[in-house]
């Protein structure tokens, strides 16, 4: 860091949600930390007035019995679980927004209730967790489903209209794509921005035509099989195979799902880049009312319902269905490693960092990732087993960056391709995104080697990246990256973004069946909820996960 040296800078680092070392800060513990906050009574219930706010770490039992599980490793050294004595008429596995929005239905429809919420982490909210951190543009999840809207209808959370695709004031070609960086703003006259674009002349060309006045690249086909072959395509397909584009414009294009997706367009599909109105499809022809049958879940949702964003994002969700909820109760740092059908119920196994403990209830709502879930309840259906481990969730790494003093710039840019995919600058604070799945090989594949790189990357290289890339952003307007941070907080989201179905990829959408289908199959007085059960990378797709594992169990 020889290049960037400067002040000492409080520094945190995060794996999914458990503290790593990183640096000179000194970090208090889980359980200390949690009392301060007041997150919890003695009864285990939300004390009065919990907001959630604060960034902590995790106990290591957070991911170690998790992994301890997938080895082989946990039962070769635990004891089989002691009874607490404890019944309830529910369990949740998973604290997360999906798991408290099952306990809270549940409640809803079931008043009075006995519910336990057992969660590996030491506080609720899944990756909420340093939600209240990170400047205004990416902060709130967007609500769509009714199931979500109605929730948050009822508990009163404030939200505003949101846009249906999210803008950049600016994109940042960089010297990794083009050899030099050049900040050129977006908006406006596309020939004038794309002439101060560090590319080709021939790019140049193709980018306005691609915006104003491209061709029907698939003359005498019908607007159905038209569709089915953009569903066959992935964005940079199109663009250098279809449109026959200058390499400078996919370069140029690449990054620009990379925020919402977790990927870009290399993996990115050609029918939901027209459904994102993406450049280049203009002239064929395409119903601008309604979207592709081929489309994915979301891109779906975006055409179908008008969206509205949580303005404290979801820790608000989930902190006031905590409030509402006096007889539920929470056992947090118990991560479960057991759950079985036992005659009209269920017993429950949890470590509670000594030994494993049971409790037994009438259901179980499992609100976890499905690559766990084969591991807790080991009895499935073997083609229920593969259909969970399917869902390979996206890595996804974000740094939020508190600045010594406001910046003369402010705003939102995406990068064409250093590391940090998009950046976000709002007075004294920053807030950068980072993609590190390997789009070239897919969604799936490119997530699982993404994943792996992340786990070997040093803090050091994701904070001289840091330094380095608001150097090249801000430093115009004087800012100093050696002297002129404060702090750095690193979220490294191994199992990220839920993956969802779309084209190229899975050829099975939409008629499916589909794997979650087969997942998400209620057994016996266990039921499935999560993100991953839709499967949908948002907060509204868990929401409504939990309200369809809840009216299964309450059915009968």
């Amino acid at each position: 860091m020889s290049d960037f040296t400067g002040l000492p800078i409080s520094r945190r680092d995060f794996f999914d949600g458990v503290a790593m070392t990183a640096g000179v800060a000194a970090m208090a513990s889980p359980d200390a930390a949690l009392a301060a906050d007041g997150a919890l009574a003695a009864d285990g219930s939300p004390a009065a007035g919990w907001s959630g706010a604060g960034v902590r770490g995790d106990t290591a039992q957070a991911l170690g019995v998790p992994h301890a599980l997938r080895d082989g490793r946990f039962w070769a050294h635990a004891e089989p679980g002691t009874p607490t004595g404890e019944e309830y008429d529910l369990v949740v596995v998973g604290g997360g927004v999906s798991g408290v929005s099952a306990a809270y239905e549940w409640l809803r429809r079931v008043p009075g209730a006995r519910v336990l919420v057992l969660d590996n982490h030491d506080e609720l909210g899944g990756h909420t967790r340093g939600e209240e951190l990170r400047p205004g543009g990416w902060t709130g999840a967007a609500i769509r489903t009714p199931e979500a809207r109605a929730l948050v209808d009822e508990l009163g959370v404030p939200t505003r209209t949101a846009a249906r695709t999210e803008s950049y004031d600016g994109v940042m070609c960089d010297r990794e794509s083009f050899g030099i960086d050049a900040l050129v703003p977006q908006g406006g006259d596309v020939a004038a921005w794309a002439a101060r674009l560090p590319i080709a002349e021939q790019a140049r060309r193709d980018l306005v035509r691609l915006h104003t006045d491209p061709p029907d690249w698939f003359p005498g086909l019908s607007h159905a099989e038209k569709e089915e072959r953009l569903a066959g395509l992935t964005y940079s397909a199109f663009l250098l195979e279809v449109c026959r584009a200058h390499p400078d414009v996919e370069r140029f294009c690449r990054t620009m799902p990379s925020a919402a997706w977790g990927y870009g367009t290399q993996a990115f599909g050609a029918i939901d880049a027209w459904g994102s109105s993406y450049p280049g499809f203009g002239g064929l022809g395409l119903d601008p009312g309604k979207p592709s049958r081929f489309n994915s879940p979301t891109v779906k949702q975006e055409w179908e319902r008008p969206a509205y964003r949580l303005a404290g994002g979801v820790r608000s969700l989930v902190a006031r269905m905590a409030e509402r909820m006096p007889g539920a109760r929470w056992r947090l740092s118990s991560p479960v490693v057991s759950v079985r059908n036992d005659g009209p119920g269920v017993v429950v196994g949890y470590f509670d960092g000594h030994a494993v403990r049971t409790v037994r209830a009438g259901a179980a709502i499992l609100a976890c990732w499905h690559m766990v879930i084969p591991y807790l309840v080991p009895d499935l259906p073997e083609d229920q087993r593969a259909a969970l481990r399917q869902a390979v969730k996206m890595p996804l790494v974000e740094a939020v960056v508190r600045l010594r003093g406001p910046q003369e710039w402010r705003g939102r840019a995406r990068w064409t391709g250093a590391y940090w995919t998009a950046t976000e600058v709002d007075g004294s604070r920053a807030h950068l995104l980072a993609a590190p799945c390997l789009s070239e090989l897919g969604p799936a594949a490119g997530a699982a080697a993404g994943r792996r790189a992340l786990i070997r990357t040093p803090y050091a290289a994701l904070e001289h990246s840091v330094r380095d890339q608001l150097g090249r952003l801000l430093g115009a307007g004087g800012f100093d990256p050696a002297g002129d941070i404060e702090a750095i907080t690193v979220y490294r989201w191994g199992h990220g973004y839920a993956p969802e179905y779309c084209r190229p990829w899975h050829p099975f959408h939409p008629d499916g069946p589909t794997p979650a289908e087969t997942a998400r199959r209620r057994f016996g007085r266990i039921a499935i909820a999560g993100s991953d059960s839709v499967p949908a990378a948002r907060a509204d797709a868990a929401i409504s996960s939990a309200h369809r594992a809840v009216a299964e169990l309450t059915a009968g």
